[in-house]
């Protein structure tokens, strides 16, 4: 109790920087993150989070401490379409190293797409109340429209209705496609959208099956 006692004013600090950032001026919210610097250094809220942060399920305090390197560099820059070109290059250029396509022909890339959409359909996964080892969502319809039945869906992520229609199935757009699921960075650094595949969120079997949720010309997607 003592060492959370502790770290409290230093919480009450980066709330009340976080409040005042969300409501004051651009110039406002960059001296705001240089004060916060002064009165938060990462490992300081680090063990803040420690504290307060315990493993339970697939949640884990190391999932959210540890960054690999490329969010590291993308935590500097929370409004992502801000990231320098140079930085966005040399993130993308990296990521996409990372990305592992399956094989075969891609033409053969693509599953089931009535399992793909259970997929899309599903947001539960690596949550605290999620059995360790069990089968994600990609809960795509909180950021995509993917068909035209849906009523509810999100818009951070840009529309993909009728993806495969408009888009076709050339290798290159198999390609382009698989590994934008795996990894949403190797095409736009620091993008909003999970890296599925990199991350081992989904299974290469689920991202085939959202592959051909996509792609599949009998996939509502592209009805």
């Amino acid at each position: 109790m003592q060492n959370t006692d502790k770290m409290l004013p230093l919480l009450a600090a980066v709330l009340m920087t976080a409040m005042t950032a969300m409501t004051g001026t651009a110039h406002a919210r960059d001296d705001i993150r240089a004060t916060a610097a002064e009165t938060a250094s990462e490992g300081d809220l680090k063990k803040m989070i420690a504290l307060s942060f315990t493993s339970k399920g697939p949640a884990t305090v190391d999932g959210v401490l540890n960054q690999d390197d490329t969010q590291k560099t993308c935590s500097q820059y929370p409004d992502r379409n801000r990231v320098p070109a140079a930085v966005a290059k040399k993130i993308e250029a990296a990521e996409l190293k990372q990305v592992k396509y399956p094989s075969g022909d891609p033409s053969t890339w693509l599953g089931d797409w009535k399992a793909g959409e259970k997929t899309a359909q599903n947001g539960r996964g690596m949550q605290f109340s999620d059995p360790v080892g069990g089968t994600n969502g990609a809960n795509c319809y909180a950021c995509h429209q993917l068909t035209k039945a849906e009523i509810s869906f999100g818009n951070i992520g840009p529309s993909l209705y009728n993806y495969g229609k408009t888009r076709g199935n050339s290798e290159a757009v198999l390609k382009y496609t698989w590994g934008k699921i795996w990894d949403s960075s190797a095409f736009a650094a620091c993008s909003n959208m999970p890296r599925f595949g990199h991350k081992g969120i989904l299974t290469e079997t689920q991202i085939r099956d959202v592959m051909a949720l996509l792609l599949d010309p009998a996939s509502p997607v592209n009805q």
